[in-house]
């Protein structure tokens, strides 16, 4: 009895403690210091209360992994800053991309007093995220500074929640209030990369240059305004997410709720809120987008609908023949915090259905038609293109900070077979020759009728004896 008490304790202790994120619990922190973890506390301990599982280990620990057995050995990976510039052999750069590969996710923390260790600078580097290579260059604004702490060097900017990408991407980090960034470490996106995006970006009056050179850096900065990122991030093709944080110390806990001044107007710094935001979406809370049910077939009346209860494999036929009416269906489901709820994009968004052979030859919006408790139901209806091949049906969804969709489903289109081709009568052009063969058949007949019945007339012939 008390060992089926303890099992269920344990039990509901798992339920409580479990994770909100959509791929595990398992969270990696790496600090050099030990000392240094008091200055964090506050962070770490939200993420503890949103059931992730903390191990901080020092960079150069004997047992740190992070792979074993070919598979990851956490699932998270949360870097601060290091005074050594060698993490050790178990954080080296490819170590570190061999983690996003098996879809490991990497919140990396940089500051200006330290410099960045070879191993993050490389791995940045690989994925053409670009940072000052000399120790000590920062970001400054003589405009949006903290004119409390940072009255001479203007290196605490105060920024406000960072705005939408585009019209079409959601925004995860949206909040009220301001961040404050002290002597953040700037960084520069490639062009080459569609896999980076900005999450806060400095200022247009910005620049980033090293203090200690200071007229040289005026001179030649490594970056200015819209070129400079304050919070980057980029998300592989398999979903492997990296988030790099120009600065560490808006992460710490004096900054959380710290009350400074732009302008002449007090306010207090929405840091925490922001970390909370940023670490939710880096490590899979939020943005995460799963496929339900897909479903294809051909219009045949209101019989063939898509059931949300149970599949209906027969509803999704292999062939299908030219000029045909087909409708598509398709369960959209986004992972936040736990649980699946309906995916609801962007009002300039559109989600496309690709019928393609080689090439697309129909690429169709696909708009909501349903929804479900913890779906949406996406639906468009079209007709088979007069080609028969082999043709697929694609989702191809790809948009900055949401997960990638890529669904894929082939059939074959087929020409009409020799008892489908429309009848003659049903040809209004065929009519004039249908008419005359029927006239000709009708005069024939006339004409044999009134051969039949025009007897010739008897001639009267003379009696003899």
């Amino acid at each position: 009895m008390r060992w089926l008490f303890s099992c269920t304790l344990a039990f509901v202790w798992a339920v409580v403690v479990q994770a909100k994120s959509f791929t595990g619990n398992r969270l990696l922190v790496v600090l050099e210091e030990q000392a240094e973890r008091e200055k964090y506390s506050v962070f770490l301990e939200d993420l503890t209360s949103r059931g992730f599982s903390t191990t901080v280990e020092s960079p150069k620990a004997d047992k740190l992994s992070l792979l074993r057995h070919g598979e990851r050995a956490y699932d998270h990976v949360l870097l601060l800053p290091a005074k050594s510039k060698g993490l050790g052999p178990a954080l080296t750069a490819n170590n570190l991309l061999e983690f996003m590969k098996k879809e490991g996710n990497l919140l990396v923390a940089l500051s200006s007093e330290q410099a960045t260790p070879t191993a993050v600078q490389s791995l940045l580097l690989e994925l053409d995220i670009n940072i000052p290579a000399d120790k000590g260059a920062l970001v400054v604004d003589h405009f949006n500074y903290d004119s409390s702490s940072a009255e001479e060097k203007h290196d605490v900017l105060l920024l406000p929640f960072p705005a939408a990408l585009r019209s079409d991407v959601k925004n995860y980090f949206a909040g009220e209030g301001y961040v404050a960034v002290p002597r953040a470490v700037g960084q520069a996106l490639g062009n080459e990369s569609p896999l980076t995006s900005p999450i806060l970006r400095a200022p247009s009056t910005a620049y980033s240059y090293n203090p200690k050179d200071e007229a040289e850096g005026v001179e030649d900065p490594f970056a200015v305004g819209g070129q400079l990122n304050l919070v980057s991030a980029i998300q592989a093709n398999n979903a492997a997410r990296l988030t790099v944080v120009g600065s560490a110390e808006m992460l710490q806990n004096k900054w959380f709720s710290e009350k400074v001044k732009l302008n002449g107007k007090a306010i207090t710094t929405a840091n925490r809120d922001f970390a909370q935001k940023l670490s939710a979406w880096t490590f899979k809370e939020t943005g995460v987008l799963t496929v339900g049910k897909l479903l294809h077939y051909q219009d045949e009346g209101a019989s063939k609908k898509l059931n949300t209860s149970t599949a209906i494999p027969e509803n999704n036929p292999t062939i299908y023949r030219i000029k045909t009416d087909v409708h598509f269906q398709v369960e959209i489901s986004e992972y936040t915090n736990d649980h699946l709820a309906p995916f609801v994009p962007s009002p300039n968004d559109k989600i496309q259905l690709e019928f393609s052979m080689l090439s697309p030859f129909q690429r169709l919006n696909l708009s909501p038609v349903a929804q479900t408790a913890n779906a949406t139901i996406f639906g468009v209806a079209f007709k088979t293109p007069d080609q028969h091949g082999i043709f697929n049906f694609r989702v191809n969804y790809r948009r900055p900070f949401v997960t990638n969709i890529d669904e894929k489903r082939q059939v074959t289109v087929r020409h009409f077979a020799h008892d489908e081709w429309p009848r003659s009568w049903q040809i209004s052009g065929a009519w004039v020759w249908i008419g005359g063969i029927w006239v000709t058949v009708l005069g024939w007949l006339a004409f044999v009728a009134v051969w039949l019945y025009s007897a010739p007339t008897e001639r009267s012939t003379k009696k003899t004896q």
